[in-house]
């Protein structure tokens, strides 16, 4: 069980963590990946929040950690409708005013889209999906395999209330033929705000072309930082992941 209080957003009750810091900086509030939660953030968020001084609150999302599970059965638009729906009722619950967001993977696809429709200072994307990559399909019918027969269901038991939701509603709607279509590459022109985009060379999800795609089409500044690493930056080369993003940081007022 978590011992985080929870806020109401549409659909049930989601646990968050919420690191005090200075009033006069821009919040980060931080958005996990498909199958992540707070705990799976493993301390990240705080160790930026207390290299920075900045407020930083990260939370799960429904049917993930000890968030209430979800109410309906997932869309091909579910990220979509976090980014416009959950995430706007969640800065306003807590007060988080034009944060920077940070977000991996499924969280840092609903990044790009709020960011695209709602007034943020900066956006930082790790391993952010961008479209539906054959090579990336590849890694999700994987994961699909080591829950059916290896351990991943035994480990995920372990940090989320109902692994099998949070598991089944990422990994069926991932390889659902009718997710084939989901693009956010008509939504990026929206982005105005700096954007810090970071990708692992040898991710089992996505190639550079979702980071590419982030600095051609996106209207503001974007950097790139390519890794040597995995699906995730922040675990696989935390020291350049950090590092990067208190640069990006600096430079956000």
């Amino acid at each position: 069980m978590s011992d985080l209080p929870t806020v109401l957003v549409p659909g049930g009750r989601v646990e968050f963590d919420d690191v005090p810091g200075a009033a006069d900086l821009a919040p980060l509030l931080f958005l996990h990946e498909g199958l992540g939660s707070v705990a799976l953030w493993r301390g990240f968020h705080r160790r930026i929040a207390e290299a920075t001084g900045r407020r930083a609150v990260a939370y799960s999302r429904l049917g993930h950690g000890w968030s209430d599970t979800p109410q309906a059965p997932r869309t091909p638009e579910f990220m979509r409708t976090e980014a416009v729906v959950v995430v706007p009722a969640l800065r306003e619950a807590l007060g988080l005013d034009e944060p920077v967001v940070v977000g991996h993977s499924d969280g840092a696809s609903i990044g790009l889209v709020h960011a695209a429709t709602a007034p943020v200072h900066g956006l930082i994307v790790l391993a952010p999906h961008v479209f539906v990559e054959e090579f990336g399909l590849g890694g999700v019918r994987a994961a699909r395999d080591a829950y059916d027969t290896g351990d991943l269901r035994t480990r995920m038991a372990r940090r989320h209330r109902d692994p099998d939701a949070a598991f089944r509603n990422w990994n069926d709607m991932w390889l659902d033929p009718a997710f084939l279509a989901w693009d956010l590459r008509a939504d990026l022109p929206g982005i105005r705000c700096p954007v810090l985009a970071v990708q692992g060379t040898d991710d089992p999800y996505g190639t550079v072309a979702h980071v590419e795609a982030v600095r051609d089409l996106a209207t503001g500044p974007v950097e790139l930082l390519v890794l040597d690493c995995g699906h995730a930056p922040h675990l696989e080369a935390p020291e350049a992941t950090a590092d990067a993003v208190l640069r990006f940081l600096a430079t956000v007022p």
